[in-house]
């Protein structure tokens, strides 16, 4: 870019937008207004229009009107360190300083741009101990790992900016409470700098504010901007309806009858994302596609987490390149990575909130002035419905929350380790630093008594035992003076605690990635399984790795990882029930509701459908036992909690067994005696008094707390998973975190880290304020209870879960063919008690 001796820094900058074919936006101009008289503060616009540059030419205005002789300006001594950039995800560490590096280099600014993550090589890691970069783009987690280098400190005094980018993806996780007290911890070291936060689709923007800059700014009357961008791209959904529709759907299977039309949408554009919501969807519609397609062998790819980063970076190479057509993908691609050539994204399934919709609607036309598309493609018919509603929820600004975590001890205890390693600490200081953070603001004497006791005496129970004595008070100073404990602190840092995983390598060597050790355990040497795009066979598992070969063939088998089941979105939960509610009236609006008229008018013909004010109860009576189907609309977690307290609710005046199922929309519980509805209503099915009590006895809550405390003794740093390359096996540490829990319940009941398992089952598993407005909500409504004669098409569904739990010498989809088929042909004629 040419350049002129005694232009502005403002004329240099918008010459800079000039090549480009921009201008600059009112937002950007005003967020390098508010970094120059040094505010901190949270930009918030769509995807696609221009975030990055926002927030990044802020630094970068500053430093060229401070330094306006260029030449006093020395590409071989950069200044020192002005910027550290915090990314949530590692793998987006190299795009991010692609995008960063092109204005330095277009105005020939002689910064000197870096990455630090784990993926960054032992070398780089080594100079940058000595000299920082003028800007640093790392993860929470090694920016967590920088703060126990007492060397590093002084130059991060330095630092005049932090910036935070898709900060919404880190709220609300026990990576943002990570990120905010390494937060505090820069605060403290230069009390002026200035915290920015990039967000996107994000409904809670004044707590997603305050967490970011801390209690003291807010409080201490500091001017903290929120800077609102484009609020949304110009938008074009639209959905795949099925020529066909099932007046009796069914969930949870993976259903690819879409595939035709999905490659056809393919073959009308260059480049399209194919988004699913799980790894193993990935796997099979990539499959599936090619076999429709051959001739896109090469052409077509697929890209997840649990792929090697070398194929994750070539996949990500080919979109930029223009080399690949699609990519089937996760929420790997949900972020950060700038495909301005994406023509269009396709979502398999719902993707179960408004927010994650518009997310990955912005992938497309990743540009301000570009138009976002995006096509939906059900897996069932009732998916339509909750498109229809999120299209709505949408339209009124009705963007998902990220509900925030308060107090992690867990996370707390593992950062005043850091600390304590990173210089030391005094009590009082450190105190208060703490508190200035927006998730431990009420931290009490009491809990940060306990803290300290924990990581410096292992707390009451563990004082006999010196390895978990891993702080010392040396004259008044907490600090950490044992190699060893540093070394295991430093490998273990983060809140990142996933299933053991094994590495899949071919036997030449070469590494495909990672899949759950639970799932390859169970694997015979020669089953077939597909990963990473290929169908591979098992040769052997040797010293932590899955060793594997090329197969031909049919699949046995397709990975399954945690975490793959997303729950209805409570704002989508409410636009759900809307929709229903207008269908109820005789009001279908879109082509979403219209083509699913004949079920919705059957559902009414059979039962009612519910409106907003209404809880639909079905009893219906199928092959000797019998069965309640309640539908709430409140999602999968939420109806797993209420079908739990339920049934335990039911049995306490009545002696019989209640098994149960749940999907989105709805639960059953199916008995071989009938429960008389009315009275269990009566006798406080819905009530929300003792609700904390009933829920721990009826969703054996030991257990829960037990897995949810295997998280909180891994990140608190009671057991570690072993150093690289020799992991420790996954029955290993559940035996050891186990062997915790029980001496902590048995010696030691009024354990913090015990009580906090017991809160986060609450609040993660179950859902418990979700299920305590549910119950508000139907304690107001007017109870409809109806007994079908036949499965009506909102019951099919869940009946179709409770079979997978039943032997049967026919496959599943057999036996739901024949079943729909029997109910369709009963649905053409009017049986008794038909509604009008």
């Amino acid at each position: 870019m040419l350049k002129s001796e005694n232009e502005t820094p403002s004329r240099t900058v918008d010459r800079y937008f000039a090549s480009l074919g921009w201008k600059p936006f009112r937002f950007q101009r005003g967020v390098w207004r508010s970094y120059q008289q040094g505010t901190s503060g949270l930009l918030h616009s769509a995807t696609g229009t221009g975030k990055t540059l926002a927030v990044w030419l802020g630094p970068i205005l500053k430093w060229l009107r401070e330094n306006p002789d260029r030449s006093k300006w020395n590409p071989k001594r950069p200044p020192p360190l002005k910027v550290i950039w915090i990314t949530p995800l590692r793998a987006l560490a190299g795009d991010t300083e692609s995008s960063l590096r092109s204005p330095l280099e277009a105005m020939e600014i002689p910064w000197r741009l870096e990455s630090r993550t784990g993926d960054s090589k032992a070398s780089v890691k080594a100079r940058q101990l000595k000299r920082l970069p003028t800007a640093l783009i790392t993860t929470p987690e090694s920016l967590s790992l920088m703060l126990t280098h007492e060397k590093l400190l002084e130059q991060l005094a330095g630092v005049e900016a932090v910036i935070v980018d898709e900060w919404h993806e880190l709220l609300g996780t026990k990576r943002g409470i990570q990120t905010e007290l390494a937060l505090a911890r820069l605060r403290r070291l230069n009390p002026a700098i200035r915290s920015w936060g990039v967000s996107a689709t994000l409904g809670n923007l004044d707590q997603a504010r305050e967490s970011l800059v801390g209690v003291e700014a807010v409080e201490g009357g500091r001017e903290v901007r929120l800077v609102q961008g484009y609020k949304r791209k110009r938008l074009k959904l639209q959905s795949l309806i099925p020529d066909r529709i099932d007046r009796f759907p069914w969930s949870g299977h993976i259903e690819t009858k879409m595939v035709p039309q999905v490659a056809e949408l393919v073959d009308g554009v260059n480049s399209v994302l194919i988004f699913a919501n799980t790894r193993s969807q990935t796997e099979i519609w990539y499959q599936q596609l090619l076999a429709q397609r051959p001739d896109w062998a090469g052409r077509i790819a697929l890209h997840h987490g649990s792929l090697d980063r070398s194929v994750r970076r070539w996949v990500e190479d080919g979109l930029r390149g223009g080399s690949l057509r699609a990519v089937v993908c996760t929420s790997s691609l949900d972020l950060g990575v700038d495909f301005t050539a994406v023509d269009l994204v396709i979502q398999i399934g719902s993707p179960k909130g408004a927010a994650r919709l518009l997310q990955r609607a912005g992938r497309s036309g990743h540009q301000p002035d570009a138009e976002s598309r995006l096509a939906f493609v059900p897996t069932n018919a009732i998916e339509l419905i909750e498109l229809a509603a999120a299209q709505d929820a949408i339209k009124k600004g009705h963007l998902e929350a990220r509900p925030l975590i308060n107090k992690p001890l867990d996370v707390l205890a593992q950062h005043v380790v850091t600390i304590a390693i990173g210089g030391g600490f005094r009590s009082d200081a450190l105190l208060n630093e703490i508190r200035s953070s927006y998730a431990y603001q009420s931290l009490s004497d009491d809990e940060w008594r306990w803290v300290l006791d924990f990581v410096v005496h292992g707390g009451s129970s563990l004082t006999a035992y010196p390895e978990y004595h891993r702080v010392k008070l040396v004259d008044g100073r907490y600090q950490v003076t044992e190699r060893r404990t540093i070394t295991t602190h430093r490998m273990n840092i983060g809140t990142i605690v996933s299933d053991a995983s094994m590495t899949v390598k071919y036997l030449t060597g070469t590494t495909l990635g990672t899949a759950e050790e639970s799932f390859l355990s169970k694997l015979e040497p020669g089953d077939k399984f597909l990963f990473a795009g290929r169908l591979l066979s098992l040769v052997r598992i040797k010293d932590n790795a899955a060793y594997v070969k090329r197969a031909t063939g049919t699949p046995d088998t397709v990975p399954r990882w945690m975490g793959g089941r997303i729950p209805l979105s409570s704002e989508l939960s409410a636009a759900l029930r809307g929709k229903i509610a207008e269908a109820a009236a005789g009001v279908l609006i879109g082509n979403e509701m219209k083509s699913l008229k004949n079920l919705l008018k059957l559902q009414q013909r059979w039962s009612v459908l519910p409106k907003q004010d209404e809880l639909l109860i079905e009893r219906i009576r199928s092959r000797g036992r019998y069965q309640l189907f309640l539908f709430p609309f409140e999602g999968r977690l939420v109806h797993e909690g209420l079908a739990a307290l339920f049934a335990y609710r039911i049995s306490r005046y009545q002696k019989t067994t209640l098994t149960m199922a749940c999907n989105d929309y709805g639960l059953v519980l199916e008995s071989p005696h009938e429960v008389d509805v009315e009275e269990a209503i009566e006798r406080g099915m819905f009530s929300t008094e003792e609700l904390v009590g009933d829920l721990y006895s009826s969703m054996n809550a030991t257990e829960m707390a037990k897995r949810q405390f295997r998280q909180i003794a891994r990140v608190a740093g009671l057991i570690h998973p072993g150093y690289p390359g020799q992991p420790k096996k996954a029955s290993h540490l559940q035996a050891s975190s186990n062997l915790f829990f029980d001496v902590f319940h048995e010696y030691d009941p009024d354990n913090l880290l015990l009580q906090q398992s017991r809160r986060e089952v609450l609040q993660f598993q179950l859902e418990a304020n979700r299920m305590l407005a549910a119950l508000d909500r139907i304690g107001e409504s007017r109870v409809l209870i109806q007994a079908p004669r036949k499965m009506t098409p909102l019951a099919f569904p869940l009946l179709v879960d409770k079979l997978r739990e039943r032997v049967s010498s026919e496959s599943l989809r057999d036996r739901v063919a024949r079943m729909q088929a029997e109910l369709e042909k009963a649905a053409d004629r009017r049986l008794p008690g038909d509604q009008e």
